[in-house]
């Protein structure tokens, strides 16, 4: 027998292997792709995923070495993810081992058991006899583990806290008093404790909808104004779920969502919910990916790499702020979470709901396509009106370091009346730029095309591209002048607003300020039990926060996107501008929004003041359709990156020549980056642009095994990116 194996490496192929010897043919004829498989790769041996047996192979029998060991006796996958898993390898063009290496914890990926369990300790003989021995001074620890595990009754691993306990566990088993073994976990206790708060009709219609659906692949966008309660909906829906011995996945763009998404998740259902993200505990991470394969997590809560969660009883799909970007990743699998997800279902015959108070334009059209039924949330619970978001032209009014004087007038109004406010700017450090009034010179990146960023605080320059960071010069590095910071960023906003309000306590939220999952738990905590009253942020605070005090919101810069060469940066714009303006006026006070701009003509801007996202989302639709932009054709992008810039342009050319003369597609370029040069390596791309999917996906199949056989410059870097949401 021939065993083929997904081995974690960037080569585009899985590899075969006989099959190890000593393996009794009852098992070999029973084996199934998905069980983990350790072979011998190069000089080192490796753990790699089954994805086919067979007879022959392409390589000489001679030649192919024997597996290992198979780990696993049955699949580390239900059929439906172990299929999306090798859809995923095959639409964005990646290696399938490393698809399947970026699916598992790396406990898991290095062999650890697969199976729901937990490690215990047992007393051994010579455990007994050393009991029996007179208790001496000397390692009090272990004589208290030995006398614990004197009943016969195993120690559960997480019962022994602490890094001393934790030793003396090691210095027993060493001297053979006690030994591993391993424990099932007991099946979590799931309640549903029923929300206090009564739905709203377009709420109970939503969940009816939902559940009308389970057994069968139905999509839903669930497109409801900003805190119009579309968890309740969630949560409604998949107690629901529960309730028919399903299991349920949800989605959140970010990690800095999940702790109050699964607070509120465990204060409703008790037990049963694993959480699956990339800050978790490797350990905790490993345990939950255990617990949701068993079914003993009913409720699995992550961020995009949780899409591939194994759940054998798959009943919901939850897909939380939908239009984030974050469910796309930028690296290694450029994979849309998202899109996952709609198809996980779609294999698994479940519903999915995507929500969203700005849904993407892409699932807009989905749903005027008639491929998603829409499902709409148009008031907030109780009434409470929507905020009345009003427009600041900056060329008119006075300023004070980016604070224009209407909108500090209106801070005093708010923080006078007992309310809290909001001013967001998505710029951290202290100024975008060090830059000298005699001659011009700007502090640049020695690495970019870049400027170095002011951060006062630290008294550092840093480069938020590559990182590098510097002394603050404290003069002109061409003409020997005093140097000024130019612009505003968050922290100098924070500086700005507690000269004005003294008596205002204040908060920051950017990564910055909040470098940890504890120091973002405290500033959220701060805000919402009404310590801090004034909060300054980036674009942490559009992500679906609920501050019920917050009554003013100010958008100190809402012309960054005004101007892109991005065709999806107007998209974003709204999106921002709508959901951070989402957080006034959640609670019994009114919200008011100012947004400054010195474009308040700007169409754009225009169109949502007066129409709302739905407005601009119907223009910006039809400017899509025009253009022949997604969702109107296909894209991807082959990027592309080398220390030399002449030989970089010559090997994309190459490239480009090699995709000419198709008729479904189109390849454009190549062109810079729009920031050409970024960390020491000069960087460009060619854009593929077809009509339809399948065209695209024909042309890279023949077009990528070109590009592989293409004389490479050294040190050349390259990737391709299906469905790019960023055309840098």
């Amino acid at each position: 027998m021939i065993l083929t194996v997904a081995i974690d490496t960037p080569l585009r192929r899985a590899f075969d292997y006989h099959a190890p010897a000593g393996v009794a043919r009852e098992r070999l004829a029973g084996l199934q792709p998905g069980v983990r498989v350790r072979v011998p790769f190069g000089r080192r041996q490796s753990i790699g995923v089954l994805v086919g047996c067979g007879t022959a192979s392409s390589v000489a029998p001679e030649k192919l070495k024997a597996a290992l060991e198979i780990l696993d006796d049955e699949p580390l996958f239900d059929a439906a993810t172990l299929s999306l898993l090798c859809f995923a390898a095959d639409y964005y063009h990646h290696p399938i081992g490393e698809v399947f290496a970026a699916a598992l914890p790396a406990a898991i990926r290095a062999g650890a058991a697969a199976h729901d369990c937990e490690e215990a300790w047992t007393l051994t003989p010579a455990g007994q006899t050393a009991l029996e021995l007179p208790a001496g001074r000397r390692a009090p620890r272990q004589r208290e583990i030995l006398e614990r595990l004197l009943g016969g009754d195993p120690l559960a691993d997480d019962a022994v806290q602490g890094r001393p306990a934790r030793a003396a566990l090691a210095a027993l088993a060493a001297r053979g008093f006690i030994r591993s073994t391993v424990l099932p976990r007991p099946a979590a206790t799931i309640t549903h404790t029923v929300s206090g708060v009564a739905r709203t009709a377009a709420q109970q219609t939503a969940v009816d909808a939902i559940t009308a659906a389970f057994g069968r692949y139905a999509a839903f966008l669930l497109h409801g104004v900003t805190g119009s309660g579309k968890t309740e909906v969630y949560m409604e829906a998949i107690a629901a779920s529960l309730a028919g011995d399903g299991q349920a996945l949800v989605l959140v763009p970010e990690i800095a969502l999940t702790p109050q998404l699964v607070q509120r998740f465990r204060a409703r259902f008790g037990g049963g919910i694993a959480v699956l993200h990339s800050g978790v505990a490797e350990v905790e991470r490993r345990d939950a990916w255990r617990a949701a394969r068993s079914g003993r997590a009913r409720i699995v809560i992550g961020t995009r790499s949780a899409v591939f969660a194994p759940l054998a009883r798959l009943g919901l799909v939850v897909v939380d702020e939908e239009h984030d970007a974050s469910y796309k990743q930028q690296e290694g699998l450029r994979y849309s979470a998202r899109d996952l997800a709609v198809l996980r279902a779609q294999r698994a015959q479940v519903p999915v709901v995507l929500g969203s108070a700005t849904p993407s334009l892409e699932t807009l059209e989905n749903v005027a396509q008639g491929r998603y039924t829409r499902l709409s949330l148009p008031q907030r619970p109780g009434g409470t009106p929507p905020p009345r978001i009003r427009l600041i032209d900056l060329r008119r009014v006075a300023s004070d370091h980016g604070l224009s004087q209407p909108a500090l007038a209106a801070m005093a109004t708010h923080l006078a009346a007992g309310g809290q406010v909001i001013a967001y700017l998505n710029r951290r450090g202290y100024a975008p730029c060090l830059y000298c009034i005699a001659c011009g010179w700007v502090a640049p990146c020695a690495h970019c095309d870049a400027r170095m960023v002011l951060h006062r605080r630290a008294a550092r320059l840093r480069c938020h591209h590559c990182g590098a960071s510097g002394e603050v010069p404290s003069t002109c590095g061409a003409c020997g002048q005093p140097l000024a910071p130019v612009g505003q960023g968050t922290e100098r906003v924070e500086e700005t607003m507690a000269r004005l309000f003294p008596d205002a306590p204040l908060a920051r939220l950017d990564r910055d300020a909040v470098g940890s999952a504890a120091a973002l738990d405290a500033v959220l905590a701060r805000v919402r039990n009404g310590e801090a009253r004034i909060l300054v942020g980036t674009q942490m605070l559009t992500k679906g926060h609920d501050f019920p005090d917050v009554s003013l919101v100010v958008v100190l810069d809402a012309d960054q996107g005004l101007f892109s060469s991005d065709f999806r940066a107007s998209e974003r714009l709204a999106q921002t501008i709508t959901q951070v303006a989402g957080r006034a006026g959640r609670g019994s006070r009114p919200g008011e929004v100012l947004v400054q701009t010195a474009f308040p003509e700007h169409p754009l801007l225009t169109r949502l003041i007066a129409g709302g996202y739905e407005e601009f989302a119907s223009a910006a639709l039809d400017e899509r359709r025009e253009a022949l932009w997604p969702p109107f054709s296909r894209l991807a992008l082959l990027r592309a990156e080398a220390r030399d810039a002449a030989a970089l342009d010559a090997y994309l050319r190459a490239a480009a020549e090699a995709g000419r003369g198709r008729a479904e597609v189109e390849v454009l370029g190549p062109a810079n980056a729009l920031m050409a040069r970024r960390a020491d390596h000069y960087r460009a791309h060619l854009l593929v642009e077809g009509a339809s999917r399948s065209a695209v996906q024909r042309f890279l199949a023949d077009w990528l095994p070109r590009i592989e056989r293409l004389p490479a410059p050294s040190g050349l870097r390259w990737s391709i990116d299906v469905d790019p949401l960023e055309l840098d």
